[in-house]
C-alpha cells in the first residue's frame, strides 16, 4: 500500500452542484481515512473556480460530485495549474458525465444499454419512447431529477420538473429488474451490489436518508447471482468504463433483466465514498479496508498520469 504518512494531501470539497451535501459528507469519510494513515489532511471547500491548493500539496482528491467536479472542469483547472488530483481526467469525466455522450460511447462499444431519445424540452419533436420510460437529466447525479413515468400525467410533471436542468431531456426506454452497480478499482472489478429500495427506485431519499429524512434501501453485496449472470454484469461494466476511456476507478449502474441480460445506465467518476457508500461496500466485500481504498485510488491516479 502507498505510504501516505506526512504526505499533504488536499480534499476538495463541497462543489456548486445539487449534490454538494453528499460531497461535504464523503470529505468527512475520506478525511478520517486518511488521517488513519499518518497523512497530513487539508480540506478545502470549493464553491467555484477560485480556489487554492498548496504548493508543496502530495496530491489533491477531487471529492466533488456531480457539476463542476465530475464533468471535467475541474479537471482541466487543475491539469492547467499543474496540480496532481485523483479520478478520471477531463476529458474522460465529460463524456462520462454527459448521458448523451456515455451513451454513445456504450452504443458504439457494443454494451448493452436501455433505447433512448433526447427530447426537446420544447416539444418540437414527437416522443418516440412508449410508456414505461424514464426521464432524467443529462448532466446529474444522484439520481436527481429522475422519473419513472407510466401515465400521461406523469409525463406532464417529468417535463415540468426537467426544465430545470436545461432545454433537452434523456428519455429511456423503462427497464423491468434488479438495480445493480459494480465498481471498478484500475483494471479490478469489485463484487456486484444488488440495490433492493424497500418502496420505489434507488431515488436520492433512498440513497441519503441521512441527508433525506425518507427512504431506506437494502443492500446484498455480493449479490447472490450465478457465476455465468455475475460475470455478464461485470463484463458489461468494465466494457462501459472503458468505452468512456474513464481512468482509475469509478462506478457503473446497470438494470440486470428478468431475463438475466444486463443494461448499463450510467458510470460515476466520482461515487459516493460516505459510510454508507456503495464502492466502500463493494472493496470490503473484496477485502479492502475504507483507507486501503483511498490510498489505492491514490496511487492509481498518480501512475494514470
Amino acid at each position: 500500500m502507498l505510504d501516505l504518512k506526512d504526505k499533504k494531501i488536499a480534499l476538495l470539497k463541497g462543489g456548486p452542484g445539487s449534490e454538494r451535501k453528499v460531497s461535504l459528507k464523503t470529505a468527512e469519510s475520506v478525511a478520517e481515512a486518511l488521517k488513519s494513515l499518518g497523512a497530513d489532511v487539508i480540506e478545502i471547500d470549493v464553491e467555484g473556480p477560485d480556489f487554492e491548493v498548496p504548493a508543496d500539496t502530495f496530491v489533491a482528491m477531487n471529492l466533488i460530485h456531480g457539476t463542476f467536479g465530475e464533468d471535467g472542469q475541474l479537471q482541466a483547472l487543475l491539469d492547467a495549474r499543474g496540480i496532481p488530483y485523483t479520478g478520471a481526467g477531463a476529458e474522460s469525466s465529460r463524456v462520462a458525465f454527459d448521458k448523451f455522450l456515455s451513451k454513445e460511447r456504450f452504443i458504439a462499444a457494443g454494451v448493452p444499454t436501455p433505447l433512448s431519445q433526447e427530447y426537446p424540452l420544447d416539444e418540437s419533436e414527437p416522443l418516440r419512447i412508449s410508456f414505461p420510460l424514464v426521464a432524467k437529466p443529462p448532466r446529474e447525479g444522484s439520481s436527481v431529477g429522475v422519473h419513472i413515468v407510466h401515465t400521461e400525467a406523469e409525463w406532464r410533471a417529468a417535463l415540468e420538473d426537467a426544465r430545470k436542468f436545461g432545454k433537452t431531456t434523456m428519455v429511456e426506454e423503462y427497464i423491468a429488474g434488479k438495480e445493480l452497480t459494480v465498481g471498478v478499482l484500475g483494471d479490478q472489478v469489485l463484487p456486484v451490489i444488488h440495490i433492493e429500495p424497500v418502496d420505489g427506485f434507488y431515488d436520492i431519499n433512498n440513497k441519503y436518508p441521512w441527508m433525506t429524512g425518507a427512504g431506506k434501501t437494502n443492500y446484498h453485496c455480493p449479490a447472490e447471482f450465478d457465476e455465468p449472470t455475475t460475470q455478464r454484469v461485470q463484463e458489461a461494466a468494465l466494457a462501459a468504463f472503458k468505452s468512456c476511456g474513464t481512468e482509475v476507478y469509478g462506478r457503473v449502474d446497470i438494470m440486470l433483466r428478468e431475463d438475466g441480460q444486463p443494461y448499463v445506465l450510467e458510470i460515476n467518476t466520482i461515487p459516493g465514498m460516505t459510510s454508507s457508500s456503495l464502492l466502500p461496500k463493494a472493496a470490503r466485500a473484496a477485502g479492502m479496508e475504507f483507507p486501503e481504498l483511498c490510498a489505492r485510488i491514490i496511487e492509481l491516479s498518480l501512475a494514470a498520469r
